[in-house]
């Protein structure tokens, strides 16, 4: 709830502290945000309309796809890195990771750029407090208040990421390797993922943080035809997939068929 992280949060306008007040969330300097009835508040500023936002169809693919297990070994895989505390998910969607690696005594902060994720990931856990937010602007959050920050298939803002950590505290990365959703990739002409990502990671991050290690973790997916379906549709070949194509696509595969799960997960400490 947003009553466990209110403390974490500043205004998007002024950088004062927040504090909640019924249903709104307010400044020292009187800026107002109304939070949703779902229980998310948005901190995002402008008149614009965020063109990378998840829509209503990826977030229930995402929370379909998610909901059924089939990411629940790097879930897992998570929950041995993360070491509690307050814990950040910049790009938390639906709030699936952030669920899962929450402690009892922890605070979860949902930083999403959809509105519509945060209707879920607000719902997700009950110590997750769910925030509209750009990860490529100033974050909402308070200099030095961040235990352990996610990021999961998500954008990564260095110097951001750097300001809202503690000292001694945790990045931790995930990104798909090249091997991520073999064979549909090269079967449905996806968005595929370069041999260099690692290293581009690593570049955008390098002026702020380490990097202390990292794993692959990587399993395979028995899925069905509506599984592939719903894995394309959550993520972001979806922007360039046509819906009545694809499962005219799918109908060819097996039923079901083996999909490979394969991403990095890398480990980074602040650098002083």
């Amino acid at each position: 709830m947003l009553a466990d992280v209110i403390d974490y949060l500043t205004c998007p306008v002024c950088r004062a502290d927040q504090a909640l007040d019924g249903n709104v969330v307010r400044c020292a300097r009187g800026h107002a945000f109304d939070v949703a009835r779902q229980g998310y508040v948005s901190l995002l500023t402008g008149s614009g309309v965020p063109g990378t936002a998840d829509t209503p169809a990826m977030v229930a693919a995402r929370a379909a796809f998610l909901g059924a297990g089939h990411y629940a070994p790097l879930a897992a895989r998570l929950r041995e890195s993360a070491s509690g505390g307050v814990v950040l998910d910049a790009g938390a969607g639906t709030g699936y990771y952030l669920a899962e690696v929450l402690r009892p005594d922890d605070a979860g902060i949902a930083l999403d750029i959809s509105k519509h994720a945060l209707k879920r990931a607000g719902r997700a856990h009950p110590r997750i407090g769910a925030v509209v937010a750009d990860v490529w602007r100033p974050l909402p959050v308070k200099d030095g208040c961040v235990d352990v920050l996610l990021n999961v298939f998500a954008p990564r803002n260095g110097p951001e990421f750097a300001r809202v950590l503690r000292p001694g505290g945790t990045l931790v990365v995930v990104t798909p390797t090249p091997r991520h959703l073999a064979p549909l990739v090269g079967e449905l002409g996806l968005l595929s993922v370069d041999e260099s990502k690692a290293r581009r990671v690593q570049e955008a991050l390098g002026a702020h943080f380490a990097e202390t290690g990292h794993l692959i973790e990587e399993s395979d997916m028995r899925l069905d035809h509506r599984a592939v379906e719903t894995v394309v549709g959550m993520g972001p070949s979806a922007w360039h997939t046509d819906p009545v194509a694809l499962r005219r696509e799918i109908v060819r595969f097996p039923d079901p068929m083996t999909v490979r799960m394969s991403c990095r997960i890398s480990l980074f400490r602040k650098i002083a």
